[in-house]
């Protein structure tokens, strides 16, 4: 009797011991890692995210804890997404999109991540203001057309800067933004092509406008130094000047086009006294 008593103590031993041994014993994959909590406080993180490791060294596998004690936090080691919703952006050239875009994070500070956010999902809460904010501030910067161009590149550059910055506050790290759709509102492009055909009329015009001007103030300066040479003329030889004035007077009356002038005067009118001579 006492043996079995015996036997049943040391049974009971047995299992205590491999109930804490299991309690004691975690599995983390490799797609995942993890942050131990001892009284809530982050001591220790498990095969957390290090550029430098080559690949396939990882920190995964079965990893001891304090049983009662240590909390284990899993976080997705894998690539994260942030889905902002559709947004209206209005451009410089005063067109408003309809805008959808995602943004792709991983966590790699999990210790600082825990201590800030909690949780990736709560990260992922934390970007998509932000994501929202830095999207409609850099695109509207920029024209409809640029959002057509190499110039998209740049903007989503600026866009994924902005939105890692505050990224990493979270112990996150953004590593792409891409937008999935930049439309127009129904009924917007035609009130587009309409503001932009009338934009190019006044362009046109005011283009216009300005070659009169300028024709103008040079034809005046033609004339004004054209009527500086004929009084310089004028000042060195009367005569002579008298004479060219005269001859262009009798190209522009007698040289008609249809062969048709008639001219009457008499012998002896002064209009003719270059013209014979005198």
């Amino acid at each position: 009797m006492d043996r079995i008593q015996d036997l049943k103590g040391v049974l009971v031993v047995i299992a205590l011991a491999l109930v804490v041994l299991l309690s004691s014993v975690v599995i983390v994959p490799e797609t995942e890692q993890a942050v131990v909590l001892r009284f809530g406080e982050p001591v220790k993180k498990i095969n957390a995210f290090d550029p430098s490791k080559d690949f396939g060294e990882t920190g995964a596998g079965m990893v001891l804890r304090i049983p009662f004690v240590d909390r284990l936090v899993r976080i997705d080691k894998r690539l994260l997404t942030v889905d902002m919703e559709q947004q209206q952006v209005l451009s410089t050239d005063q067109l408003r999109l309809n805008v959808d875009a995602y943004a792709r994070f991983r966590v790699i500070d999990p210790i600082k991540m825990v201590r800030t956010a909690g949780t990736p999902d709560r990260v992922e809460d934390q970007l998509k203001p932000i994501l929202t904010s830095v999207l409609r501030q850099e695109l509207g910067k920029r024209t409809f057309q640029s959002l057509l161009t190499a110039e998209r590149g740049k903007a989503m550059q600026n866009i994924r800067d902005g939105l890692d910055l505050q990224a990493r506050k979270y112990g996150a790290q953004v590593i792409d933004v891409r937008i999935k759709r930049a439309d127009l509102p129904d009924g917007a492009l035609e009130s587009a092509f309409s503001r932009m055909q009338a934009a190019r009329e006044q362009e046109a015009a005011t283009i216009r406008a300005q070659g009169q001007k300028r024709a103008q103030i040079i034809r005046a300066e033609a004339e004004a130094e054209a009527a500086n040479t004929y009084a310089a003329a004028y000042g060195k030889d009367a005569d002579f000047y008298d004479f060219y004035r005269a001859m262009q007077s009798y190209d522009y009356s007698f040289n008609s086009e249809d062969g048709a002038t008639t001219i009457l005067l008499s012998p002896d009118n002064t209009y003719l006294k270059q013209f014979k001579g005198n």
